[in-house]
Parts: C-alpha cells; structure tokens; sequence
C-alpha cells in the first residue's frame, strides 16, 4: 500500500481538487450563458438591474456555494455616493403597507438599513412604491419586483426547458440542467459600495493582533476595494465583502502557510462526509473564516502533523483519510501492540482536524445570523 507521506497526500488532494475544478469550470461556464441572457433582458424592461457580462475567465458575479450550488449577484444601477447615517430611528411598517403595534427588530451582525437618502445620486425609480417605504430600500420589495422580472425573461428567452423557478424561500432561487447535472442559483441583486468600508466590519477587530497575515499594507488594499449590499432578506441588506475576500483567497499563503490546502482538505470532507448532497448546510462560507480569521494556526498545524505521519501509511491510505475513514484494516489489526500506537496517534490527529473543523464552522454559523440564506464567497477558479 502506498505510503502515507507528504507527496502521498499532496498528491491525492491535487486529483481531488482538480476534478472539482473541471466539474465546476464547465458548470460555470454552461451556468454564465443562461445568466448573461437573463439579466440582459431583465437590463431592458428595468434600468435598474444591470446585466451580467459573460467572461472568459473569473466572474466575480458567480460564486460557489457547493459544487451544485451557486450564488450570482445582479449589481443594481442607480445609486451612488453612499455614506453611512448616524440616525436611528424605529420601523413600524409591513410589506403590505400596515402599521405595527411594536417596533421591528434592528439588523444583526452583517446586516444593515438602506435608505435612499444615504446617496447622494439617486434615480426617480428607487423612490417609487414598488421598492420604498417610508424612504427605505426594502430587500423585500426589491426581490419581489426582480423575481417577476426573471419569470418574464425565462419565458421571453425560451429556456422554459432548462431553466425553473423554485418558491421555497423569498430568495429568488433557480434550477438550471446543465450537463454536469442540475445547479440551483441564488439570484441576489447587490448594491456595490467602492471605496468605503462598513463600520460593521470593524468589530471583531480583523485582522488580529500580532499576526503575520495579511500585512497591514495587504489589508489597506483590501479594505479600498469595499462591500456590497445584498437583497437576501425581508427588511435587511446583508453586508458581503466579494472582492476583498477574492484577494485574500489569491494571496492565502503569502506568508509562507498552508492555508490553501488547509481549506481545500476541509473543503473536500464537508462535502464527501460532513454535508454530502445538493444543498449542505455548512458551505464555503463557513469555511473561509477558518483560514482567514477564525483557528487558521490550530488547522494548519493540525495539517502539517497530519502530512508528517508517515507511520499510518499502512492502516489508512491517503484518500481513506481526506474522507475521514479512521478504521483500520483487517491486515493493520494483526500487526503488534507497538506498532499500533502509531495508528492511534494518528487517528487522534485526524480527529482533532475533524474536530477543530466542525467547531470552527459552528462557531461561525452561530455568530451567522443569515446562515439559511447560504452566502458564498468562493471563487470558481482560484481554488
């Protein structure tokens, strides 16, 4: 049986993550087609949804959720100069136009208000009825108008036959048959904020102290890029920070880390053991922090141990321990006392990657308060 060494594992992971390039590239690539339509004639009736350009290499609108699940932001066209209000004031309203007796709940986490009066520029449309109330952009309104846009445009381009609607969540989801097999979207229209950055990012204080990664001239550069709004919700923009985590991900192990590998072997077990299927409930988002804030030492670490551990290269081959298999042969069993030891140890190595993983990824699903509306930030390629 082939040793359990550094090129051993280094090698399976390469193959693993290689097919899921392929399988994700051609599934992108068959996914833009449909969107670029789509959002063309959706640009046409509604000047303020922006199309999706169709690019050859990286779109920074697709990201991937699971290998059959993706995210697509529709940036909004419209609204410009933002600026961050300092009044708090109550909502009382509903959708339907009604008055509450109480107050509703303010926005968590990465969550904010959206007022139109917070830019400086605006079009008359963002004033209307359709979209507004009582002079807040309500995402709610805003997915409403879109998905009857995207219904429209799915039968004006006659993909009726490849393309679906799906009304389980106010969302506005889509089955699309490719030839990999079905991929379900999240159409998000997105407010693009450049050059600003969200008070709301500021705590937790990102990055650490006293950390090597990223410098603190990495991090300048990072923070000019500055956030997107999406419409995810009912009452609240959810903050997303896609370009500032792109360039994260690209410069993951500038420092000399791991964490590129790190993440792609966390990734591998959640989707073959932890969240196997269509629509896992741990996805890419919860993941990244893992490696680029949450116990990025603890999980490298773990990894190095994990690739040092020549000795268990008789009892678990490579591809048995990416997927977490911690049984051991029936060859392994008859061998001496002694040498089981070394088994054991590293079987509590893995238990501790298994471990440390699962935690993290609870920790950050706790503190996620939009957790069931899955937002991803991972690119297609890059990894």
């Amino acid at each position: 049986m082939k040793s359990l060494i550094a090129e051993n594992l280094d090698d399976c992971l390469l193959d693993k993550v290689d097919l899921r390039r392929q399988w994700i590239s051609q599934a992108v690539e068959e996914v833009q087609k449909v969107i670029c339509r789509l959002t063309m004639e959706i640009s046409h009736h509604d000047i303020r949804f922006q199309a999706v350009p169709y690019s050859v290499t990286y779109n920074g609108n697709i990201k991937v959720l699971a290998p059959s699940q993706f995210l697509v932001t529709v940036p909004v066209r419209g609204l410009a100069g933002y600026r961050e209000t300092r009044e708090q004031h109550w909502r009382y309203y509903t959708l339907e136009g009604t008055k509450l007796p109480c107050p509703l709940r303010d926005p968590e986490g990465l969550q904010q208000w959206l007022q139109v009066q917070q830019f400086r520029k605006s079009l008359w449309q963002w004033h209307e009825a359709d979209v507004n109330i009582e002079g807040d952009i309500v995402p709610a309104k805003v997915l409403q108008v879109f998905r009857k846009l995207v219904e429209n445009a799915v039968v004006t381009c006659g993909l009726s036959g490849k393309v679906s609607m799906l009304t389980n969540s106010i969302a506005v989801w889509l089955a699309v048959e490719t030839s990999q097999g079905q991929v379900e979207l999240e159409l998000a229209p997105a407010v693009e904020i450049p050059n600003a950055w969200s008070k709301k990012a500021q705590w937790p204080r990102w990055p650490r102290c006293l950390t090597r990664w990223p410098s603190r001239e990495r991090v300048g550069c990072i923070k000019s890029f500055g956030f997107t709004l999406l419409a995810r919700s009912t009452y609240h923009w959810q903050l997303s920070f896609v370009q500032a985590e792109q360039m994260l991900l690209e410069q993951l192990d500038e420092d000399g880390g791991c964490r590129r590998k790190c993440f792609q072997a966390m990734r591998q077990m959640k989707e073959d053991v932890w969240c196997p299927g269509e629509r896992p409930v741990i996805t890419s988002h919860h993941l990244q922090p893992t490696n680029v804030y949450g116990a990025p030492t603890m999980c490298q670490v773990l990894f190095r141990a994990l690739r040092s551990r020549g000795e268990w290269d008789k009892r678990v081959p490579a591809h048995r321990a990416l997927a977490g298999d911690r049984t051991e042969p029936k060859e392994a069993r008859e061998e001496t006392t002694g040498s089981s030891k070394y088994s054991r140890g590293a079987s509590s190595w893995i238990h501790g990657l298994h471990y440390s993983f699962l935690v993290t990824c609870l920790l950050v699903i706790k503190s996620d308060p939009v957790t069931p509306e899955r937002e991803e930030s991972e690119s297609h390629l890059s990894l």
